[in-house]
């Protein structure tokens, strides 16, 4: 910190040196590389904390670069796993600081292991599913994690600390119905209200690792950034009856064995990732593949075309069939394709 990088920063009282070198000895997970992902990592990364795992699933395409604010032209061009070209990204911003990029999907598999070894998450994820497995963890492991959420013009965000306040659980109690609720690709989104809920996330998990808790927002807060509107519901304490914190059942943990399908916001793609695999062969698969036409390849995804499906599949056997929004189909066709 002797080159003056972080000199303003500490001048603001609250954070101060103290604040400065507790944000340099600390771990967060971010999860999800999207456009919240993103920001968030960004944000941390010139906060000065020092060491950032970023966890997605996902590749890079133009569509994202209107609001994810880490990425180029040239990473969608090369169809770069976000999580990679975030890695690069940071290590460009901030040579001062570790990043690890984690191209894998979050489920019940790697989510304990994921967040064992932090200090808190934050969550910039785009699916509730993923949301609640991460409650269930950081609650099981007493870990905070601070959730957010953006669509169209509008989003939402809280603070949870295991113990302390409401899980998500407690708020939420099940996981909203399907078709439910608006997605980015049936409302769209504007970059501010990734912007705005990114600001509250990041400045929440800066007062968590320095240990300013008394300045927490202690709400569920809701931003609707067109309409200039900023409301803040009050929490209590924990939901003495949520299922999650209360009786400690962890369902979304203890999803076994069992395949996982993801219908991805936005794509017409449906993300499948096959029970008890953890790796696959990609120079093997694409020499195979090659019979059925143009296939791309690099260190990190193979992708082809096959009876009108666009097949992303990555090294740990996961892919993204994008053609459809049926699991079944999904199933299908990488089934034929890549096998069972």
């Amino acid at each position: 910190m002797t080159n003056g990088r972080y000199s303003r920063q500490i001048l603001f009282r609250e954070i101060g040196a103290e604040g400065q070198r507790r944000l340099a000895d600390s771990r967060v997970l971010v999860v999800g590389a999207g456009a919240l992902g993103s920001a968030h990592a960004e944000t941390l990364a010139r906060a000065g904390v020092g060491f950032l795992r970023v966890v997605d699933r996902d590749f890079v395409e133009f569509s994202n670069l209107q609001r994810q604010t880490l990425y180029s032209e040239s990473d969608a061009l090369e169809r770069l796993p976000k999580a990679v070209a975030a890695k690069n990204r940071l290590a460009a911003i901030n040579s001062d600081i570790a990043t690890e990029a984690v191209v894998a999907d979050i489920n019940h598999t790697n989510v304990e292991s994921l967040l064992a070894d932090v200090d808190l998450a934050v969550d910039g994820t785009d699916n509730f599913q993923i949301r609640y497995l991460l409650n269930d963890a950081a609650v099981k492991l007493g870990k905070p994690w601070v959730y957010g959420a953006a669509v169209s013009s509008y989003g939402t965000t809280m603070t949870v600390i295991p113990g302390e306040t409401p899980c998500l659980r407690c708020i939420f109690e099940e996981i909203p119905a399907a078709g439910s609720a608006p997605t980015c690709d049936t409302a769209g989104v504007i970059q501010a209200i990734i912007a705005s809920v990114s600001a509250v996330q990041t400045t929440e998990s800066m007062k968590l690792l320095i240990g300013k808790t008394d300045a927490l927002h202690g709400s569920l807060m809701q931003i609707d950034i067109w309409r200039n509107d900023w409301r803040k519901i009050r929490l209590g304490g924990p939901n003495e009856d949520c299922e999650c914190c209360a009786k400690r059942k962890f369902e979304f943990l203890e999803a076994r064995d069992r395949e996982i399908f993801t219908a991805l916001c936005g794509r017409d793609a449906v993300q499948i990732r096959p029970p008890n695999a953890d790796s696959i062969d990609l120079p093997a698969l694409a020499e195979r593949l090659r019979p059925l036409g143009e296939v791309k390849s690099n260190a990190y995804l193979v992708r082809f075309a096959a009876d009108g499906y666009e097949i992303t599949v990555f090294a740990d056997a996961r892919a993204i069939i994008k053609g459809t929004d049926d699991p079944s189909i999904a199933r299908g066709v990488y089934s034929r394709f890549i096998g069972s």
